[in-house]
């Protein structure tokens, strides 16, 4: 469906667009970049001609996907460990690169007041917290590390409602089936969500950096690779950053 370091400097100051500009492109995106990746989608078309057909998932599970042969061409992670251990499983062409650093919110439509920060949701009000499967999502291990920090995780976990990755986590806070929720903070960031309820940003120092890997799968080498590595030069463009930046990543 339609949608929406490791390389040396000299490869990054290649021409973007390349001889081989037909054809198109299956990228598999971690859940939390849904967003920002339709603008970056949109402008990395424009640029080169190249169609983009993107796979949402949590990165778990496009790892599990991957290792049963789906045909992704490259895959923008949530982490770095997901596609380190592709690439050391042979099932990408090389090292991951960070293309972004996440950020971690706590978000909710209600009323409850986040001021007293993460400690507010050992609150009797709060009865369910949505936090994405750490055992998928670096952003639901990120979150259980922030509580870890806080003290409350016991208190929390007892009120947790766990999703498949955030676009499910965001699905649960918007419709107010839980509390609040942990999510990233390009979600809240995006035109779609813009303005609804309100959130807080977790401290950085609460949990491991989120460093987001971009890596060539095997199956694009194979197939595609000039309009792979067309991908990995747009993704250091100054067009590509500041939309990242737009969306409240760091940038590397």
């Amino acid at each position: 469906m339609k949608k929406l370091s490791g390389f040396l400097c000299a490869f990054f100051l290649l021409p973007l667009t390349t001889p081989c500009v037909a054809g198109s492109l299956t990228i598999a995106v971690a859940a939390n970049v849904q967003f920002a990746f339709q603008d970056l989608q949109a402008a990395f078309t424009r640029e080169t001609g190249i169609d983009v057909q993107t796979i949402i998932g949590s990165s778990g599970k496009i790892t599990a996907q991957v290792r049963s042969g789906a045909p992704f061409d490259v895959f923008l992670s949530a982490d770095m460990n997901y596609p380190q251990t592709l690439q050391k499983e042979g099932l990408a062409n090389s090292a991951p690169i960070v293309y972004a650093y996440g950020t971690l919110v706590l978000w909710t439509m209600s009323d409850l007041d986040l001021t007293p920060g993460l400690k507010v949701l050992t609150d009797a009000k709060v009865s369910k917290v949505a936090i994405a499967n750490p055992k998928l999502a670096p952003y639901g291990r990120a979150a259980l590390q922030a509580l870890t920090h806080y003290h409350i995780t016991d208190a929390v976990q007892a009120k947790a409602v766990f999703g498949e990755n955030v676009s499910q986590v965001n699905q649960y806070v918007y419709s107010q089936n839980v509390t609040a929720g942990f999510t990233a903070k390009s979600v809240v960031l995006s035109p779609t969500m813009r303005g609804k309820g309100h959130w807080i940003e977790v401290p950085l120092d609460t949990y491991q950096p989120i460093a987001q890997g971009v890596v060539i799968l095997k199956h694009g080498a194979d197939n595609a690779e000039a309009n792979c590595e067309s991908f990995i030069r747009f993704l250091a463009t100054a067009p590509a950053r500041k939309i990242l930046a737009d969306y409240g990543y760091g940038l590397p």
